[in-house]
C-alpha cells in the first residue's frame, strides 16, 4: 500500500542486510535497498516485490553524493523513510602486518565514514517520520580483538551510535546499535569455527524486535552472541 512504512538498508545485497530486508518485507515495509553489487541487489528487490515494494539503488556508502542520491531516490519513490539501517561494512585479516593498506583505507571509509554519511543523509527524513535509526556494530566494538583494525572501526560505530542518540534525543527519532558476535562464519575466532554461530536471520530478528517496540521505547543496543562464544 502507498502509505506502508519505508525501511532503508545499506549493505543490503547479502548477509544481515538481505535477511533484514526479507523480514521487513514480511512485516509490511516497503524497502530501499543499497549496496555496490547491482546484480544481487536487483535480484533481491525483484524477489521482494519489485519497484512498488522494493527499490534497488546501487550505492557506495563511502561517497557522500551517492548517499544523498540514495535518500533522494527513496523519497522520490515512496515519499518517506521510517527506518534507516546503516549496515554496510566489511572486515579483514587480523594483524597489523597483514592485509593491504589500500584495503585498510576502504574498510575505514566504509565502516566508519560510510555509517556516518548514512546517518547524516537520513536524519532529516527520519525527523519528519519520527523514525528509527540503526547501526551495525559488533562484539568487536565492545572488546578489542588482537591486531584487528576492523575492531577499531566497530568501536567507532559504538561511539557513533551513542553520540547520535544524544544528538537526536528530543527529536522523536530512536537509535539502536546492533552488536552481534560470530555470524555464520567465524570471522574473528582464530580459525576455529564455533559449532553454532549466529545466523543472519538471528540478527535480522533482533533488528525487527527493536523497530517494533512502542514509540516511547528506545532499545539503544542489542548485544547478541552465540551461546558457545567465549569472547
Amino acid at each position: 500500500m502507498a502509505d506502508d512504512p519505508v525501511f532503508l538498508i545499506t549493505g543490503a545485497s547479502t548477509g544481515i542486510g538481505a535477511a533484514t530486508a526479507r523480514h521487513a518485507a514480511r512485516a509490511g515495509y516497503r524497502l530501499v535497498l543499497a549496496a555496490r553489487s547491482a546484480d544481487k541487489l536487483e535480484a533481491l528487490a525483484a524477489e521482494l516485490g519489485g519497484p512498488e515494494r522494493a527499490l534497488a539503488v546501487v550505492t557506495d556508502v563511502a561517497e557522500w553524493e551517492q548517499q544523498q542520491a540514495l535518500v533522494a531516490a527513496a523519497l522520490d519513490a515512496y515519499g518517506r523513510i521510517d527506518v534507516a539501517f546503516a549496515n554496510a561494512g566489511f572486515g579483514g585479516p587480523r594483524g597489523f602486518l597483514e592485509g593491504e593498506p589500500d584495503q585498510w583505507r576502504e574498510m575505514v571509509l566504509t565502516n566508519v565514514l560510510g555509517a556516518a554519511y548514512t546517518v547524516r543523509a537520513t536524519i532529516p527524513a527520519l525527523k519528519q517520520s519520527r523514525g528509527h535509526l540503526l547501526l551495525t556494530g559488533s562484539v568487536a566494538g565492545r572488546k578489542a580483538m588482537p591486531g584487528s583494525l576492523y575492531s577499531a572501526t566497530k568501536w567507532a560505530v559504538t561511539a557513533m551510535s551513542e553520540a547520535v542518540r544524544q544528538d537526536l534525543n528530543d527529536s522523536g527519532v530512536r537509535t539502536t546499535l546492533l552488536s552481534p558476535g560470530a555470524v555464520e562464519t567465524p570471522f574473528w575466532d582464530n580459525g576455529a569455527p564455533l559449532p553454532n554461530p549466529l545466523t543472519d536471520d538471528d540478527v535480522a530478528e533482533a533488528v525487527m524486535f527493536a523497530v517494533t517496540r512502542p514509540p516511547h521505547v528506545d532499545v539503544n543496543e542489542i548485544l547478541l552472541r552465540p551461546t558457545e562464544q567465549p569472547v
